[in-house]
């Protein structure tokens, strides 16, 4: 049976008992402790955690999940992936152990003609927690396992809790019987290698207290309402039914490894090491394939390290089993081919996806030829020193410019028997990200805890948002807090957070910033509000100061934003729309929303591209985004279901969690998307919108910049003013101004090369008189010295190898000259056959005149180059060669 079908009989068999289908979320958490989604119960999280009333009593979904702790098992054994499926169903206080229990052995055992797998009964076997009796109980006398098919575990295997206080239960798991080729009888408890567990059923019935580890916590009472989460490893019982010994044979990935066998030669169960690369390519492929359709992009942080670290692991065995060009657009194909038909939206989106894909391979093979003639001089450099410790500063060298992800750099370490710095490496990482953050901390959430703004919710419910109509409007104050923690009072100069039961302030999200504006109390004390968040959903939090008086749980109070900013926010959010819709209709679908900030006056806005977008097609959508604003056409908004909206042909930003009832914003006969954002009324309202240009972000990923309305106009007018100073200073119309200009740079360039020349022939004409300075070391001419600081490393290099050619006599030659260009040393050092033959290379002599400068460098024997960080060092450099020739000759 293929997974297709697996997930298909799945979702209908739930459906038909009244489960509503959940489509999977997507991989991206929108939780802010996870970076990708691990388990398939993630998404129903906050149900479960009391945060938010569920929707529905029954619910069913097959959940993409990511998990990568064990990455650098991946391939070394068969049970390691990174990728993979999660069939549950879920009950929300409907029906528990007794249901749950026979729905899943209905569905497992079940005919293929009745629409169930087909598994036989006798093969399964049943762990229970040991203290639950009830599902003991169930499963021996209402299914009628036999009871030495029944087995009791301790809480580790067990028992379920999300690892804090909270929701917890005892589980039991169905375990599949693989025979006796897979080890010893005795059921689970004895070899879960042969008794593979394909089904966890989930019981929620208690609360747990805190407690550390998965069995210290206490048990401190009963749910009030009782819930269902059940997990099926889809490529586990793919393994099972499609007869093969592991899930890198199921029909997923199997073909993944006949596509890498093509492209390299080497066939699976050849050797050992093979079938480990062969596993880790199609083990990462598809899981690159997956988190790049549901829109991450390889970075260095986060989410976009995983994809990184996971793609060049994968390119890098591909390398090693003899791939000599690019692979990934072949191993992606494959990839989505099979995984599309289980999600339609990897078809549709291939091009971007395939972009992106390509794009990493591209850089990172740039990156593997240059950073590993640098790794391997460092490997050099450490052996030759007795160390068996890589620096991790070249660790970090490696990581900073030339993009290798430090498991790369440990894996290709580990290789030639050496370990790496990973203190060093993480400490100068860490001094890198507190410089580049040093002005961006403490802003969603405050310092509080989470649980604080729970209990507000729980006390208070939801934060009614009037802001689409309403610009300020009377309210309570229904919670407060004061550095993070929550009080019944504020006074002037405090730092506080106020929640109230309904307002007019925006808070941050869907790209769109919070607004800002006062709180007035009855009682004359005033908030200036400086920041609006929503940490939990459907709470929103105001951030400011107590200005003026004493602000008091339960005061009313007036809440009135600021205007102006809103209105030119607004306005930069409508123009977000229209860039985008005109962005699409230049460049077609796969131009889809990758992020976005609207503020006030300006916006910035995110999109897939293979390629940058050429100024022709800048301007033109320039042009027609200008154009609606003209026609001015209304902008409405309205509630559907989801369902409606895209039926509608709503766009949906990617990545976006949305509820079963959307707010789809509409312009004109324009633009129509699902946003919960504020906009004008009209277009007429943004007066202009003017393009500042377009960026990389990333691999595939382009930003576009742009003014709006006020804005916009002052930015042109500037740009008026410098025009009219440039005509004038270059006495032509505005008209001629490139071609002026262009001739001027031309000149200009062609009396740099002059300069250039003259320069060099300079530095050569000294070649003669260097070499018969050079000064006799023990049989051996040494030339040794400084040249004028500015000589590149170009012109350094073709003077020292002119020198050598210069000393003649059969004699030993050496030739190392130093200079200083851009504020940084350089040096260049040559030697002759008669010198190698003594022993004396270029290589090891520019390694040491390197180190006295701070740097590093490397070469041949015959002739090496290097450089540093300490210019005042090159005389001492200088020395460090003559007495090195001296030991030597």
């Amino acid at each position: 049976m293929e997974s297709a079908e697996i997930r298909r009989r799945w979702l209908r068999f739930f459906e038909e008992r009244g489960h509503t289908v959940v489509p999977s979320a997507s991989l991206i958490a929108d939780d802010p402790t996870l970076l990708l989604v691990p388990a398939g119960m993630v998404p129903f999280k906050p149900y479960f955690l009391g945060e938010v009333k569920p929707p529905f009593d029954r619910a069913t979904s097959v959940q993409k999940c990511v998990r990568t702790p064990d990455i650098e098992e991946v391939g070394k054994t068969t049970r390691h992936g990174t990728f993979f499926q999660m069939c549950g169903n879920f009950s929300f206080g409907d029906y528990f152990k007794e249901g749950a229990i026979k729905y899943a052995w209905e569905l497992l055992t079940g005919s293929l003609e009745d629409g169930g797998y087909g598994l036989e009964a006798d093969r399964l076997w049943i762990t229970v927690y040991q203290e639950d009796d009830e599902a003991e109980q169930i499963w021996r006398d209402v299914i009628g396992v036999p009871a030495e098919r029944i087995q009791r575990l301790g809480m580790g295997p067990n028992f379920w809790s999300m690892g804090v206080p909270g929701p917890c239960g005892p589980c039991s798991e169905i375990n599949y019987d693989r025979g006796p080729e897979f080890g010893v009888e005795g059921g689970p408890a004895v070899n879960d290698e042969r008794y593979v567990e394909i089904w966890n059923l989930v019981f929620m019935q208690y609360v747990r207290g805190a407690g550390e580890g998965k069995e210290s916590f206490p048990i401190l009472g009963d749910l009030p309402s009782k819930n269902i989460d059940t997990g099926l490893g889809l490529e586990r019982l793919a393994m099972i039914l499609q007869g093969v010994q592991n899930m890198y044979e199921t029909d997923t990935l199997r073909v993944v490894m006949d596509r890498a066998t093509e492209l390299t030669g080497v066939r699976y169960g050849q050797a050992h090491d093979t079938d480990v690369s062969l596993r880790v390519v199609a083990d990462h492929i598809r899981t690159s394939v997956m988190l790049i359709g549901d829109g991450v992009t390889p970075g260095n942080e986060g989410r976009g390290y995983v994809l990184r670290r996971i793609m060049r692991r994968a390119i890098r065995n591909m390398r090693l089993m003899g791939a000599t060009g690019p692979v990934v657009a072949e191993l992606a194909d494959v990839v989505i081919k099979t995984m599309g038909e289980q999600y339609p939206e990897l078809i549709s989106d291939r091009k971007r996806i395939e972009t992106v894909a390509i794009a990493e391979e591209t850089a990172f093979l740039k990156a593997l030829s240059g950073g590993t003639n640098i790794l391997d001089t460092a490997i050099t450099e450490t052996k030759s020193a007795g160390g068996s410790v890589l620096p991790g500063d070249k660790a970090f060298l490696l990581h900073d410019t030339w993009g290798f992800p430090i498991d790369l750099t440990l894996e290709m370490a580990s290789e030639q028997g050496l370990s790496v710095d990973e203190e060093g490496f993480r400490r100068l990482m860490k001094e890198q990200r507190d410089r580049a953050k040093a002005d961006a901390r403490a802003k969603k959430t405050g310092h509080a805890d989470l649980s604080a703004y729970r209990e507000v919710a729980d006390r208070s419910g939801s934060t009614e948002f009037t802001g689409y109509t309403q610009n300020h409007n009377e309210a309570t104050v229904v919670g407060l807090l004061v550095d993070g923690v929550p009080s019944p009072a504020a006074t002037e100069g405090d730092e506080i957070e106020v929640v109230l039961d309904r307002t007019p302030f925006y808070a941050e999200g869907g790209g769109q910033l919070a607004d800002t504006g006062r709180i007035r109390a009855d009682n004359g004390a005033v908030i200036e509000i400086r920041d609006v968040q929503q940490p939990v959903p459907g709470v929103s939090v105001h951030k400011g100061v107590v200005q003026v008086g004493e602000v008091t749980v339960g005061a009313g109070v007036l809440a009135q934003i600021d205007l102006v900013r809103r209105r030119a926010i607004a306005r930069a959010h409508s123009a977000t729309h229209l860039t985008h819709q005109a962005l699409r209709d230049a460049l077609g679908p796969t131009a889809a929303q990758a992020g976005s900030e609207n503020a006030p006056g300006r916006f910035r806005f995110d999109f897939g591209s293979p390629a940058a977008v050429p100024g022709a097609v800048l301007t033109d959508v320039e042009q027609k985004i200008n154009e609606v604003l003209a026609r001015e056409l209304d902008v409405t908004a309205e509630v559907l279901p989801i369902a409606e909206a895209k039926r509608q042909g709503a766009i949906a930003e990617f990545g976006e969690k949305y509820g079963e009832r959307v707010r789809v914003v509409t312009i004109g006969d324009f633009s129509k998307e699902l946003c919960g954002g504020t906009h004008v009324h009209n277009t007429a309202q943004l007066g202009l919108v003017k393009l500042l240009g377009e960026s990389s972000i990333g691999s595939g990923v382009r930003r576009v910049e742009a003014l709006v309305g006020v804005d916009a106009y002052h930015f042109l007018a500037r740009e008026h003013t410098v025009v009219a100073q440039l005509t004038e200073l270059v006495k032509g119309r505005p008209e001629e101004l490139p071609d002026k200009i262009s001739g001027m740079l031309a000149k200009l360039k062609d009396a740099e090369k002059e300069i250039e020349r003259f320069r060099a022939e300079k530095v050569l004409q000294a070649a003669a008189g260097l070499a018969e300075s050079a000064a006799d070391i023990k049989g051996v001419a040494l030339v040794a010295g400084t040249v004028p600081e500015g000589t590149g490393a170009d012109d350094l290099r073709k003077l020292v190898l002119d020198v050598r050619q210069r000393i003649g006599g059969g004699r030993p030659g050496v030739v190392a000259l130093f200079t200083v260009a851009n504020g940084r040393p350089l040096t260049v050092i040559a030697t002759n056959e008669a010198a190698r033959e003594r022993g004396i290379k270029a290589g090891e002599l520019v390694r040491t005149a390197a180190k006295t400068l701070g740097g590093g460098g490397g070469g041949k024997d015959d002739v090496a180059q290097g450089g540093g960080q300490n210019p005042a060092a090159v005389q001492d450099a200088v020395e460090a060669v003559q007495r090195l020739v001296g030991e030597k000759a």
